[in-house]
C-alpha cells in the first residue's frame, strides 16, 4: 500500500498525549478498563532506568551509562501516541475509536515500536537512539521508507503530541538525551531500556488508580536486581576449605583489575576455584557487579549450581538483602517479578535467558554468545552481561562458526568493563591468540595469558603439578569393547563409557544393560535427551556415586555409566578405566580428564589407569572417513578427525598434562596436505553440497553479529553451526479441556495434574499462581532438534488448552516470530501421541522412556546426521 502523506490532516481526529492510554486493566471482577497514559509509563521506565543505573557500583555505572540514559528508556513507548495504538486499546475496552485507523494495521511496521522509531527520527534524537526506541520489543520494526508525519501514523497533528510527549519527560526527568559513545553502549542502553520497560509494566505499576513513585525500589527488588554486598577479606582457604595451588595463586595475582586471562591448565587443577577466587576479589573491590559462569555444553549441570551456590554462600554477607534468592537459581525464577516479558507466557520466563539478569548465575556459553549477536533480545544479554565476572569454561577449539562469534564476545564484554577469565585444558596457540585479538609466542604449559584493561598482554608459565601416565589402547571391535567394559566391572572397577550422539549411547546402553544386570553390575545412561526431572535425577545419582561423595560406595560393586559429551565437560567424576568412541584431539583430552581424576581415589586391586579408543584403522579412515567414522564423521569434521587419529594411532601411553600441548598443537597445526587428506582440508575450507566449510561459517557467522542486520527470532540464531536441540518438548501423558470451569487439565509423566486457566485475560492475582506451575511444567520440556521433532501445534490450539499463559508463543506483531515449543502425549508404551491420538512425525517413531530418554526409530537408512546430539 503506498505511503499517503499529511503535512496538516486536519480531517484527523486526535488525542492529546496526556490522555493516550499506555496500556490496558483488567480489574479483580474481570473488566477490562484503560491503565496508565503513556506520559506516566514513560515517566515510570525512565524512573526505574534511573534506579537501576543507581544500584551498580558508582564508579562501574558511571562508566558503563551515559549521562541522560534513563531518558532513552522513558521515550521507548513514544509510538503509543498514534491513532492505530488508540484505536487498539480503545477496541480491548469496548469504547469508542478514532475513524479510519483500524488498530490491525499496525502489524504492518512492527506495532507501536515502529512509530517510536520513527517518531525520534524526525524529532532529531542522538545517532542509535530510534532504534533503541524501535527494538524494544527485541526486534527490528520494519519502518524503511516511512515518516513520523504518515498518514498512518496520525500525519504531522498526532507527531506534535510524539514530540510534545518528549519534551514533558525531558522536563520530568530533568534530562537530556545521551551520547552513546559506540555500537556496544548503545546496545547497553538498549537492554536498559527493555529491562527498565519490564519491571515498569510489572504489577506494582499495573492499577492507575495507586500511586507508583513509592513502588520504584520495591519492584526492583523484586525483580532480583539487587546490589549484593559481601564479607571482606576472605582467604581463598576460607571458602573453598583448602590452601591455593600455586597454578590458582599465580592466576589470583594476575587477574587483580578488569580485563581478559585465559588460565590453560590440566583437567582437575582447580581452575574453576581460581577462577571464582578472582571473581570475589574483584567483586569486594566494587570493580565488578556480578559473575556468569559459562558452561560449553547447550544444559548446565547441576552439580556446577552445586558448587556455585557453596562458594556463593561463602562470600556473600549473612545480612546481604535477598540472600536467599541470590543462593537458589530456581527460586530466583519463581520468587521474583520481572514484569510484562518476565511473567508466565512472556519470552524471559526462563531458567537460561534470566539468568543473565540475575547477579550470580551459571549458564551456557550459548546464551553469552546471543549477546553479540543481532538476535531478538540480544542486547538484553549485553545488558545483563555488563560490568560482571564472566568465566567461559572447558573453551575448545571451536569450529570457524561458533569460533568467530566466540571472538566477537569477547571483545564485546571487554567494551562493556567486564573481567573475562577463559578456562580451558586444550587450546591451540592459534586459538589463543585470536580470543585476545593479541599476537602470542608463549608454548609453555600450564600457562596463564593477562591482558589487564589499558596493559600489555604478558605470558606467564606455571609450574607443573604430579603428572598422570595413561595407556592408549584403539580398539576396532565393539564387542570386545563391551565385554572389556563388563569384565572390568565385575571385578569392582567404575567404568565411564563416552559416545558421540545420542542415538550411539542408548545403544551401547541397551548392549550393556541384559548382560549387566546379570552380573549384578549397576548400569545407567546420561545425555542431553531427558525431561529436566528425569535428568536432574539420573545426573544426582551418577555424578555422587563416580565423585567425591561416592568414595564410601565404590567398593560396594562395578557400575558402568554410558553417555555423550556431557560427561566430559565440567563434571568432577573419576573413573577407573574409560571407553571413548574417537573424537577430536581436544574432546578425547577432555574425557581423560574424568579417568584417575583425584590421587586418593580408593581404586580395586588390579585397576590401570587406562583408556580404550573406538578407533578405525587410520588409511581406511583417510580413504572414507564416513564410512570408518560413521556418525561421529557428522558431529566432528572428517579431516580434524583424521589429523587426530594421526596423532593417536601409535601411541601406547600420554603423560598428563605434559604432553597436552604437543598433542593439541600436532593436530590443528596448519600444515600443507596432498592425496585424500588435501580433499577432507578443502572439505573443511570450503564445505560439501550437505555442509558449511569453515570459511562459509565464519562469513554466516559475521553476517549474524552485524549491527544493521535482519534481526533474528530465537529459533533461527545459531550460536553453533549445526541442528542443535533448539526446540522444547512438552512430554505430557494427557491434556483435556474443562469448558466448563474454563481451565485446562494436564497430567503430567508421573501422573500429577496441574490445571491452567483458558480464558484469555487474567487478573493478577490468577497471574501469580502460574509461576510454580509454570515452573513445574519447564521440568516435563525435553530438547530436540526441529527435524526429530513431533509437528507443530497451530498456535489457537495451544491457547485453548492454556499454553501461551505459561510458555512464549510468539509475537503477533513480528511475522518471523515463533514459539519454540512443542507438544505431544506419551502413551503406556513410551509412544509420543497427538493430542487425538495421531501420529507425530511423518516419517519417524518418537519414543519417550525415563531411563533412555527421548529416542528417534527411523523406519529407513538416513544420513547419520539426522541422529547427532548430545
Amino acid at each position: 500500500m503506498p505511503v499517503r502523506r499529511s503535512t496538516t490532516a486536519t480531517d484527523i481526529a486526535v488525542r492529546k498525549y496526556q490522555r493516550c492510554p499506555a496500556k490496558t486493566y483488567t480489574r479483580p471482577d474481570g473488566a477490562v478498563v484503560c491503565g496508565r497514559t503513556v506520559i506516566e509509563h514513560c515517566q515510570i521506565v525512565g524512573e526505574v532506568a534511573r534506579a537501576l543505573i543507581a544500584r551498580y557500583p558508582t564508579r562501574l555505572g558511571d562508566a558503563l551509562f551515559p549521562e541522560g540514559s534513563p531518558l532513552a528508556a522513558a521515550s521507548h513507548d513514544t509510538g503509543k501516541v498514534s491513532p492505530t495504538f488508540f484505536n487498539k486499546l480503545m477496541k480491548a475496552c469496548q469504547l469508542p475509536q478514532v475513524p479510519g485507523f483500524p488498530p490491525e494495521i499496525e502489524r504492518q511496521w512492527g506495532g507501536h515500536a515502529g512509530v517510536s522509531q520513527v517518531a525520534l527520527e524526525a524529532i532529531g534524537t542522538p545517532r542509535w537512539l530510534p532504534e533503541i526506541a524501535g527494538q524494544h520489543h527485541g526486534f527490528s520494526p520494519p519502518v524503511a521508507g516511512r515518516r513520523a508525519d504518515a498518514e498512518q501514523f496520525g500525519g504531522s497533528i498526532w507527531q506534535a503530541q510524539r514530540a510534545g510527549l518528549v519534551d514533558e519527560l525531558k522536563a520530568r526527568l530533568a534530562m537530556d538525551w545521551p551520547q552513546p559513545a559506540s555500537v556496544a553502549q548503545a546496545r547497553l542502553i538498549a537492554g536498559l531500556t527493555s529491562v527498565a520497560d519490564w519491571v515498569g509494566s510489572g504489577r506494582h505499576f499495573e492499577n492507575p488508580e495507586t500511586p507508583w513513585q513509592p513502588n520504584i525500589a520495591r519492584a526492583l527488588d523484586e525483580a532480583g536486581l539487587v546490589p549484593p554486598t559481601y564479607r571482606s577479606g576472605l582467604s581463598f582457604e576460607e571458602i573453598f576449605g583448602f590452601l591455593a595451588r600455586p597454578a590458582q595463586r599465580q592466576l589470583i595475582e594476575a587477574a587483580k583489575k578488569p580485563g581478559v586471562y585465559v588460565l590453560e591448565a590440566p583437567m582437575g587443577l582447580g581452575k574453576t576455584e581460581a577462577a571464582l577466587y578472582v571473581a570475589y576479589r574483584l567483586l569486594e573491590q566494587e570493580q565488578a557487579c556480578g559473575v556468569y559462569f559459562a558452561l560449553p555444553t547447550q544444559l548446565t549441570s547441576n552439580k556446577i549450581h552445586e558448587r556455585f551456590n557453596q562458594f556463593l554462600d561463602q562470600v556473600l554477607d549473612p545480612n546481604c538483602p535477598q540472600r536467599a534468592l541470590l543462593l537458589h537459581a530456581n527460586a530466583w525464577l519463581v520468587d521474583t517479578e520481572m514484569g510484562e516479558e518476565g511473567r508466565p507466557g512472556g519470552a524471559w520466563f526462563n531458567h537460561a535467558k534470566r539468568g543473565l539478569l540475575a547477579p550470580f548465575a551459571v549458564g551456557t556459553i550459548d546464551q553469552a554468545l546471543m549477546a553479540a549477536m543481532h538476535v531478538k533480545h540480544g542486547f538484553v544479554r549485553a545488558f545483563g552481561l555488563a560490568g560482571k565476572v564472566v568465566i567461559l569454561d572447558e573453551v575448545h577449539t571451536y569450529d570457524a562458526y561458533t569460533g568467530t562469534l566466540l571472538d566477537a564476545l569477547v571483545k564485546l564484554l571487554r567494551e562493556l568493563h567486564c573481567t573475562v577469565i577463559i578456562l580451558s585444558a586444550t587450546l591451540n596457540h592459534q586459538r589463543r591468540s585470536q580470543l585476545l585479538d593479541a599476537p602470542l609466542t608463549g608454548d609453555a604449559y600450564p600457562l596463564i595469558t593477562a591482558l589487564p584493561s589499558g596493559h600489555a598482554v604478558r605470558e606467564l608459565p606455571v609450574a607443573t603439578h604430579a603428572s598422570v601416565q595413561v595407556a592408549i589402547h584403539l580398539e576396532r571391535d565393539e564387542a570386545r569393547t563391551v565385554h572389556e567394559a563388563l569384565e572390568r566391572a565385575s571385578a569392582g572397577q567404575q567404568v565411564l563409557w563416552v559416545e558421540n550422539s545420542v542415538k550411539d549411547a542408548q545403544q551401547r546402553y541397551l548392549d550393556v544393560a541384559s548382560r549387566a544386570s546379570a552380573l549384578g553390575i549397576e548400569h545407567g545412561l546420561l545425555h542431553s535427551r531427558y525431561t529436566m526431572a528425569d535428568r536432574a535425577r539420573i545426573e544426582d545419582r551418577w555424578v555422587n556415586l563416580f565423585g567425591k561423595p561416592g568414595r564410601g560406595r565404590r567398593a560396594e560393586r562395578g557400575r558402568i555409566l554410558v553417555g555423550t559429551q556431557v560427561l566430559e565437560q565440567s563434571l568432577d567424576i573419576d573413573a577407573d578405566f574409560l571407553v571413548s568412541r574417537f573424537a577430536p584431539t581436544d574432546m578425547l583430552l577432555q574425557r581423560m580428564g574424568r579417568l584417575w581424576r583425584h590421587a586418593d581415589t580408593p581404586r580395586p586391586t588390579g585397576a590401570r589407569c587406562e583408556v580404550w579408543l573406538l578407533a578405525p584403522e587410520l588409511d581406511a579412515a583417510i580413504e572414507s572417513p564416513q564410512a570408518a567414522f560413521g556418525a561421529s564423521a557428522y558431529v566432528y569434521a572428517p579431516y580434524v578427525l583424521c589429523r587426530s587419529l594421526a596423532v593417536w594411532h601409535s601411541l601406547m601411553t600420554v603423560c598428563l598434562p605434559q604432553d597436552i600441548r604437543g598433542l593439541i598443537e600436532a593436530t590443528y597445526a596448519e600444515q600443507s596436505e596432498d592425496g585424500a587428506m588435501a580433499r577432507w582440508l578443502h572439505e573443511l575450507d570450503n564445505g560439501t553440497p550437505r555442509r558449511k566449510g569453515r570459511n562459509a561459517l565464519a562469513q554466516l557467522a559475521r553476517l549474524g553479529l552485524a549491527v544493521d542486520g535482519k534481526t533474528l527470532p530465537e529459533s533461527k540464531a545459531q550460536t553453533r553451526y549445526s541442528e542443535t536441540d533448539s526446540l522444547d518438548l512438552l512430554l505430557l501423558r494427557d491434556m483435556r479441556q474443562d469448558t466448563g470451569r474454563h481451565v485446562a487439565r494436564l497430567v503430567l509423566l508421573d501422573g500429577s495434574v496441574v490445571e491452567l486457566p483458558t480464558r484469555k485475560a487474567l487478573p493478577h492475582s490468577q497471574r501469580a499462581a502460574l509461576k510454580p506451575i509454570t515452573a513445574q511444567l519447564m521440568r516435563q520440556i525435553v530438547p530436540v532438534r526441529p527435524g526429530e521433532s513431533p509437528a507443530a501445534i497451530v498456535r489457537d490450539t495451544l491457547e485453548k488448552y492454556g499454553l501461551q499463559h505459561c510458555f512464549y508463543l510468539g509475537n503477533t506483531d513480528w511475522a518471523e516470530d515463533e514459539s519454540l515449543l512443542r507438544v505431544a502425549l506419551v502413551d503406556e508404551s513410551g509412544t509420543l501421541r497427538g493430542l487425538h491420538g495421531q501420529s507425530v512425525h511423518d516419517k519417524h517413531t518418537l519414543e519417550y522412556r525415563d531411563d533412555l530418554g527421548y529416542r528417534v526409530i527411523r523406519a529407513d537408512k538416513e544420513n547419520p546426521w539426522t541422529s547427532v546430539s548430545t
